[in-house]
């Protein structure tokens, strides 16, 4: 769905985490960074998402990476999710989209024979300078981190 590829510069983003604090690219300067956009809070495949990167979490912190989760969800069901899941890394409530649309994975999606608009799992990974060094669209949720830090 997106059209951003390794190399290109990440979109320049700012929008608030659960806790109403403002989170924008430019706090992840000088660090790589995981950016995990998933359709909504608390439902199974999100859930398994989150829990994988959360159990695998010291694996990331060891090998430099913060992570960062973004849906169009409340910052309070952001903060539910972290609470009911003990999930160790913040996540952005993009409820006015600009997260989603500038890293272009809202779109058309299909479930159950029903055509709806809604935010395509992706993960994009940030080096320390900005560029995404790579792009996952095909999301496997309970081996997500495998994809990652193949």
């Amino acid at each position: 769905m997106t059209n951003l590829k390794p190399g290109d510069k990440a979109p320049n983003f700012k929008a608030i985490d659960q806790d109403g604090n403002v989170r924008k690219l430019s706090d992840y300067k000088g660090k790589k960074l995981v950016v995990f956009f998933y359709p909504a809070a608390d439902t199974p495949s999100c859930t398994n998402q989150a829990c994988n990167l959360r159990d695998n979490f010291e694996r990331f912190a060891s090998q430099g990476y913060e992570l960062l989760g973004v849906s169009a969800d409340k910052p309070q069901k952001q903060a539910k999710f972290i609470a009911k899941y003990n999930l160790p890394f913040p996540l952005l409530a993009d409820e006015d989209h600009k997260v989603i649309n500038a890293f272009g994975v809202w779109g058309p999606k299909k479930f159950m024979g029903r055509e709806y608009d809604g935010i395509h799992r992706t993960t994009f990974v940030i080096d320390g300078k900005g560029k995404i060094v790579d792009v996952i669209g095909k999301v496997k949720t309970k081996e997500h981190t495998a994809q990652i830090l193949q």
